[in-house]
């Protein structure tokens, strides 16, 4: 067995970071275009009721990117070290690296960026993903990585997920993260709900759509602090070890969790204690008065002419000479 150009003939030299997600951009990018339409129709809204018209359809707009977008964000929990491994297997050299785990809904993301990036005549910059989704197999990404030969690290890293791991997290965190995204569709399905009602306007059964949008998104994140607060193999890269914990999409998601609960609750409390300003919240009280207006301009009877004011005005037994002298 012979080394070619430093690497074993079975660890083909293989560099590739996974692609990049276009989803999220996808979805962020549709937003963004939905708010700007908002704001280029905001002078059309005449009345003191065009701020809250506006603050309304950007605080939907927020909250249903953010419920849609955290189901494909791979970082609920994650964690970085920084450490001196080995690269590859039968070899003895040692590279300095940041190393990061990335636990999603649907998946596990390792990073692997050298310090410096060009080592051991390499670019260590690796960014792969194993997905346990319903269409995916986690056993066969990490099947695949083995033959691809990615480092060590990101093996070492991917092993402790697997179905045959001791660790016993694969199943914790795939059940868990199953159960998170589908309360998240529901938390979706009842926003859409609640914008339908908003705008009917049926404004007591909006806040309760709210109310169980919110219920929904803290559900989802305590299936995932489930799993997050199971038992876990320590993950050790020689002295140091990686340590995770909660990342960006997790506080995201409890912050408009908690978000769509205060408005719900806020819609709930003004529609029983002081409706009239629920009503002005939602420009309700503006068209309101301005079709009583219309009606009452509409059905009132008409005012009599002058010619016909004068004749009624006209004794009765006068009219009734005048008319018989006509006669």
């Amino acid at each position: 067995m012979t080394l070619w150009n430093g690497s074993f003939p079975f660890y083909p030299i293989v560099n590739t970071c996974f692609p990049f997600d276009t989803t999220q951009a996808v979805i962020v990018s549709v937003f963004l275009s939905m708010l700007a339409t908002l704001i280029i129709i905001l002078p059309g809204i005449r009345g003191r009721g065009r701020l809250f018209w506006f603050l309304r359809m950007v605080m939907g707009l927020f909250v249903g990117a953010v419920v849609l977008t955290i189901q494909f964000t791979r970082d609920w929990e994650t964690g970085w070290v920084t450490a001196n491994t080995s690269y590859k297997s039968f070899s003895c050299a040692l590279v300095n690296a940041d190393i990061g785990l990335h636990i999603g809904l649907a998946g596990v993301n390792i990073t692997l960026v050298g310090n410096p990036v060009n080592q051991v005549n390499e670019t260590i910059n690796y960014n792969e993903h194993f997905a346990w989704s319903f269409n995916a197999d986690y056993n066969h990404s990490y099947s695949e990585g083995l033959e691809r030969g990615l480092p060590s690290p990101i093996l070492y890293m991917a092993e402790k997920f697997t179905t045959q791991s001791p660790c016993s997290v694969h199943r914790q965190y795939r059940i868990s993260g199953h159960y998170a995204s589908l309360t998240l569709w529901m938390a979706f399905c009842t926003w859409l709900l609640s914008i339908l009602l908003f705008s009917m306007p049926i404004l007591l059964y909006g806040g309760y759509m709210l109310l169980l949008t919110a219920a929904l998104m803290l559900f989802s994140l305590l299936f995932f602090f489930t799993a997050r607060n199971a038992s876990k193999c320590p993950i050790q890269f020689g002295p140091v070890s990686l340590k995770t914990d909660y990342g960006g999409s997790f506080w995201l998601t409890l912050v408009t969790g908690l978000l769509c609960l205060l408005l719900g609750l806020g819609v709930i409390i003004l529609n029983s204690v002081q409706p009239e300003k629920l009503r002005l919240v939602f420009n309700l009280d503006e068209g309101k008065g301005e079709e009583d207006e219309v009606w009452d301009k509409s059905y009132l009877p008409a005012e009599p002419s002058s010619s016909a004011q004068d004749v009624l005005m006209v004794p009765l037994g006068e009219l009734c000479e005048v008319t018989t002298t006509q006669l």
